[in-house]
């Protein structure tokens, strides 16, 4: 059972950023950091809150998880880095680049893109408070209900599409992930109240937004739409026909590739 540890540095090149999303781990990109780490000096950390990383020890504020990635990429050495986020890490990577600290951003399935007075979004935190109760009763014997296909298949029924190939000591350090992310109610409770902020005219490098078609935690347009409408139109758009919620655990190759493409010159 690997330890949660609360970040991971790898590789070598201009320096990229990756985001995990809201109760995973920054493990989710294990299937995409021996490509990015061919041609990037990675850095991937663990988001206040969540397992390996800073606890929420203080009050929960708009700026507390974009102040603590700024200080972890401090530390790093990174004055701007090439920023990768999925889900809340998306939305947290577009803060970075409203901030002048991403060279560019390749944001996949962003949270906090519901249009406004759309308030389906209340559905998907009400998900992750449920999600988090069931986990934790299978949490200690993750690696065993993980094993089969239908286990993972269980597993991975809201974040990816192919799932076969994911391995299961990941997908249960995923698991256990979840259900050490103690700060879950805090966090919803948080969002229900202030909602999302973008300084959406502050972001002034190239933005790629990557979306898959079949996700069920965030769907493909309706929670884009204030994205596509108002705050990223002129954004670089992919749509991947039948991949969910994580292209990096759904379609490895692709999504690296299509980070690659962007940070490249």
């Amino acid at each position: 059972m690997a330890a949660f540890t609360p970040c991971h540095r790898g590789g070598s090149g201009p320096p990229l950023v990756l985001i995990h999303g809201f109760v995973d781990c920054w493990r989710t990109w294990e299937l995409v950091l021996g490509q990015l780490e061919r041609h990037h000096d990675v850095l991937a950390p663990a988001l206040v809150g969540h397992a390996g990383g800073p606890p929420l020890d203080v009050e929960l504020t708009h700026d507390l998880l974009p102040d603590a990635l700024e200080r972890a990429m401090d530390e790093a050495g990174f004055e701007t880095a090439h920023i990768v986020g999925n889900s809340l890490g998306g939305y947290l990577a577009l803060q970075l680049a409203a901030r002048g600290r991403a060279r560019s951003v390749v944001a996949l399935a962003p949270g906090g893109g519901w249009a406004k007075g759309d308030d389906s979004y209340l559905e998907t935190l009400d998900f992750f408070g449920e999600l988090q109760a069931q986990v934790k009763a299978i949490a200690p014997h993750a690696e065993r209900l993980l094993a089969s296909p239908s286990g993972k298949r269980r597993a991975t029924l809201y974040t990816t599409v192919n799932y076969e190939h994911i391995p299961t000591e990941l997908l249960a350090h995923q698991t256990r992930a979840v259900a050490a992310c103690d700060d879950v109610g805090t966090m919803s409770d948080f969002v229900r109240r202030e909602g999302y902020r973008l300084d959406a005219e502050k972001v002034t490098c190239p933005v790629r937004v990557v979306w898959g078609t079949e996700d069920r935690l965030l769907p493909w347009p309706r929670a884009a739409r204030r994205f596509l409408d108002d705050w990223l139109p002129q954004a670089d758009w992919v749509v991947l026909d039948g991949v969910g919620h994580c292209p990096q655990l759904d379609v490895p190759l692709e999504t690296a590739q299509l980070i690659l493409g962007f940070t490249q010159p």
